[in-house]
């Protein structure tokens, strides 16, 4: 008798995410309970408490596994968040360095692909996504009051403060975990 081998990760393309999330700096977001009216002087705070959250996901069993078609598996989305960390970091870095810069642009789909996230060691996912998601947290708690007014852009034209990326950063986070991987 041979023992039964996992199934191959899926590493299919999952389609473009084509929705403007943005609304939910304002007006939150129904599918997760996301509030943006919290104090964004919290985000560090907010975002430090899903770390243990997160790790826990990356300790399921099937973590390739995606639920359904078109949906990535909870690897998948522990890997975006990490990435989504560095990315969100360096666009606060720019923030409060540059007056009002435009962000580089960043293909969290393509990355997605490039990266094989589904095929990455959930171990070291979980580690890199602690560590990243404290880093990031770090970086919001060290933004002083005067700082949260100050501007940047991504290459769309969408326009942030400091305070409006720290919600929209908060929400991503809160709603992969939430909604996306239920953790």
């Amino acid at each position: 008798m041979t023992a039964e081998r996992p199934e191959a990760p899926d590493i299919s393309p999952v389609p473009p995410e084509t929705r403007d999330w943005t609304v939910v700096i304002d007006q939150g977001c129904a599918g997760c309970g996301f509030d943006p009216r919290l104090d964004v002087s919290a985000t560090g705070e907010l975002v430090r408490s899903t770390v243990d959250r997160w790790v826990a996901v990356l300790e399921r069993p099937r973590l390739t596994e995606r639920p359904r078609p078109g949906t990535w598996s909870p690897l998948e989305y522990a890997c975006h968040v990490r990435d989504l960390c560095r990315v969100f970091r360096e666009r606060l870095r720019l923030m409060l360095d540059e007056d009002d810069p435009v962000f580089p642009d960043w293909d969290q789909d393509a990355v997605a692909v490039q990266e094989r996230y589904n095929e990455q060691d959930p171990y070291e996912a979980s580690g890199e996504i602690a560590q990243e998601l404290r880093a990031t947290a770090d970086a919001f708690d060290a933004v002083s009051a005067e700082q949260w007014d100050r501007t940047g852009r991504r290459g769309d034209g969408t326009e942030f403060t400091v305070a409006r990326l720290a919600v929209y950063f908060r929400h991503d986070v809160e709603h992969h975990l939430r909604a996306d991987v239920r953790g």
